[in-house]
């Protein structure tokens, strides 16, 4: 049997309708679910913890297709009565104010906005700012106890990709220093009843006065650098007020802590296969081969962002009303055997890899070179210089985030012989 042929029919149990993707079992380990889904059909109604029921596509080549189908739009103003009465995770003004950038354009809007930023996300402009992003991962590492244990999130993941995303996109360091990392949480759902939304509008309007201020900074300090390039485009009248702050804002959020999440979700992956782990500290030359490998894998982001039709529309068989929401499952994508052999095996010598970690089609990252390349140091200093490296706790004692799109940990406590 090739990849390409079918898989012998399977009978799993009836999946309910809608699925639910909630609990803690879920969010430690969701493939066993994907794989029932992905043998039911490709598309499934789900639940999520707000309420908020969607359509979900787990198939490789669905969810190839969903992501470069121009039917499906990304703007929130295609969401009905029904996804909006639960799905907007930030209140007014604030959504409106905020939640305009890339990820919720559709071209001509989105095309236009997104030239702004590829610039500064090159590869080649990337990889000139390699040897400070390895400083920055040293220090970092300088700054850990001399031996374990330790909490790598405090100690590395939660700051490594913050400060080398300042460093992109000319953010000064006191700038950066200012950033408080439980601003990112505003993309985690709570709800107008929920016992934590006075502390989540806090944070909201916290990240909301910093952005401003940065963007007041910005305008009085031009320079060669992103921010400035979005400030300016504002005055010349390219962007509106608000997609300029919406534009900060995914940078800010979406820059950080998916890639925060996936050097957790990769290290989790390493420590659970101990002579994969081996054969990288000994192998440096095959980071690159092997982070695309650990994106595939395990995704920190596991679910793509809302799309909609404009009208009723039949989507692999099943018909989807206008207006409710579909996402992809970039993770059941990764792990589909008909695209990938023995998906669930980490094998740093598949090639070639088309995972859909990035996505694909007019969204995909633009900045899936600076993460590549993050990821590369940041697992390399890592093994590098800590011998020895090795988790804390039992693995089933990881507390995994309980975002709805990504994959994670807050905590990651390891043990390491010394730092060299």
């Amino acid at each position: 049997m090739t990849l390409q042929d079918p898989l012998p029919a399977a009978v799993p149990d009836a999946l309910p309708d809608p699925v639910p993707l909630t609990g803690c079992p879920y969010k430690a380990d969701p493939y066993p679910l994907y794989d029932r889904m992905r043998e039911a059909g490709p598309v499934h109604r789900v639940l999520f913890p707000s309420g908020v029921q969607a359509w979900l596509v787990t198939g490789y080549d669905a969810a190839h297709s969903a992501l470069n189908d121009d039917r499906l739009g990304k703007n929130h103003d295609r969401g009905n009565d029904r996804w909006r009465a639960r799905a907007s995770i930030m209140p007014e003004p604030q959504h409106s104010q905020l939640q305009v950038h890339l990820l919720h354009q559709d071209p001509p809007r989105h095309t236009g906005m997104r030239r702004l930023v590829t610039d500064a996300f090159t590869p080649r402009r990337i990889e000139s700012l390699r040897p400070r992003f390895q400083e920055r991962a040293d220090a970092l590492v300088d700054a850990l106890p001399e031996s374990g244990p330790a909490d790598l999130v405090a100690g590395f993941a939660a700051h490594f990709p913050f400060l080398v995303l300042a460093e992109v996109i000319g953010l000064p360091e006191e700038w950066a220093a200012r950033f408080d990392r439980d601003w990112g949480k505003v993309v985690q759902p709570v709800g107008p009843t929920d016992p934590g939304r006075p502390l989540y509008e806090a944070r909201l309007h916290g990240l909301q006065s910093y952005i401003a201020d940065v963007v007041t900074h910005k305008r009085e300090h031009a320079d060669d650098d992103l921010l400035s390039v979005l400030v300016a485009a504002r005055d010349r009248r390219e962007l509106t007020q608000e997609e300029l702050d919406s534009m900060i804002f995914q940078l800010l959020v979406a820059g950080q802590e998916p890639v925060t999440n996936q050097i957790t979700t990769a290290l989790i992956a390493l420590f659970r296969h101990p002579d994969r782990l081996a054969r990288l500290r000994d192998e440096p030359a095959l980071l690159p081969r092997a982070v695309e490998e650990l994106l595939r894998y395990d995704s920190a982001f596991e679910l793509t962002t809302w799309r909609f039709f404009d009208q009723d529309s039949d989507l692999h068989g099943t018909g989807i009303p206008a207006g409710d929401s579909v996402i992809v499952s970039l993770c059941a994508a990764n792990r589909d055997p008909r695209r990938f052999s023995a998906p669930d095996t980490l094998d740093f010598d598949r090639s070639p890899n088309p995972h859909l970690a990035f996505g694909h089609g007019i969204h995909f990252c633009p900045g899936a070179a600076l993460a590549r390349a993050e990821l590369q140091v940041a697992l390399g200093t890592l093994l590098a210089r800590l011998p020895g490296l090795r988790l804390a706790v039992r693995d089933e004692d990881i507390e995994w985030i309980p975002a709805v799109l990504g994959r994670g940990t807050d905590r990651l406590p390891v043990g390491y012989d010394r730092r060299l």
